[in-house]
């Protein structure tokens, strides 16, 4: 297996294209459902679109604001800087900002909406616990999300649900002020439109949820492969998954409930202990699964796996 480049991963791009087809299929249907219902959701459906719009222009922007991290430059983070130019030489890519976030979470993330509006970011928590061989991973993986346009297929893809959502609380709401009623239907003993339209909204909802959350497993598994080919290093990869898996747990509980929501941009994904949706409908794969990917990789490239 040669390194240096990212490799294309034609599985996640048909994975991304078959999810889409889906989403996009159940939308029409989902329109088609409201239409005949007679009822006129263009406002709801606008407000879905300009927040679609808002997360996918200003991604870059908003992550970084969520998660307190900030843009430095090659003088305030001289090490970061050089992985960063490293692997983009080897990668062929144009360099994306360079920012940290001042957190003891260990983690990661890129975000943009393009290679030529990404940002990488590190926490000053993972930078502190990784050699300079297991950031370089690290850093691959995240380089390989900005390669793959994965956040602005995933926010393109979140969509949907984002819009069911909407519409649910505004047919909930409008019910309890009685600004949605039907007096035929209920005059007939059918069901009020309103009732009709959550219930559609909510399994939109679901079914929209379960499809963005396996192809975002889907997605850290390829650029786990993408990253591992880049460096050349799946060994350092492996090492560094185990150790902030592992730190991840000395982290304070709050702490970690309060990152939660940002699991789908992260490395590793920040789950308190216990129960949450997070850790049941997780955006990443189970760490055995993700080793054992590395060690196939290490022994692809002619290196030891016992260390995975």
């Amino acid at each position: 297996m040669s390194t240096g480049r990212i490799p294309p991963d034609n599985g996640l791009r048909a994975r991304m294209t078959f999810t889409m087809f889906l989403l996009g299929a159940l939308y029409v249907g989902v329109m088609a459902i409201l239409i005949a219902s007679g009822i006129n959701f263009g406002v709801v459906l606008f407000i879905g679109v300009a927040v679609m719009f808002v997360q996918y222009w200003f991604s870059d922007r908003i992550a970084l604001y969520a998660m307190h991290g900030r843009e430095v430059s090659p003088q305030e983070a001289p090490e970061l800087h050089r992985i960063v130019d490293k692997l983009c030489l080897q990668a062929n890519m144009p360099k994306p900002k360079v920012a940290i976030a001042d957190t003891d979470i260990p983690n990661a993330f890129a975000t943009g909406r393009s290679p030529n509006r990404a940002v990488v970011c590190a926490t000053s928590g993972i930078m502190r616990r990784l050699d300079s061989d297991e950031l370089e991973g690290v850093l691959g993986h995240e380089l390989s999300h900005v390669a793959h346009r994965d956040v602005a297929v995933m926010t393109i893809a979140g969509f949907l649900g984002v819009a069911a959502g909407m519409i649910t609380r505004f047919a909930f709401y409008s019910s309890m002020f009685g600004g949605f009623s039907d007096e035929e239907d209920d005059r007939e003993g059918g069901l009020p439109i309103v009732l009709v339209v959550m219930l559609v909204s909510m399994v939109v909802y679901a079914i929209s949820f379960v499809l963005t959350r396996a192809l975002s497993r889907y997605r850290e598994l390829s650029a786990d492969r993408s990253g591992a080919v880049l460096t050349g290093k799946p060994l350092a990869l492996a090492s560094a998954l185990r150790k902030v898996s592992g730190d991840m747990s000395r982290i304070p509980t709050n702490d970690l409930r309060s990152a939660e929501a940002f699991n789908a941009f992260f490395f590793t994904p920040a789950l308190a202990n216990g129960f949450s949706l997070s850790s049941l409908f997780s955006t990443h794969p189970p760490l055995e699964k993700r080793l054992a990917q590395l060690a196939e990789i290490s022994a692809e490239m002619g290196q030891p796996v016992s260390m995975i």
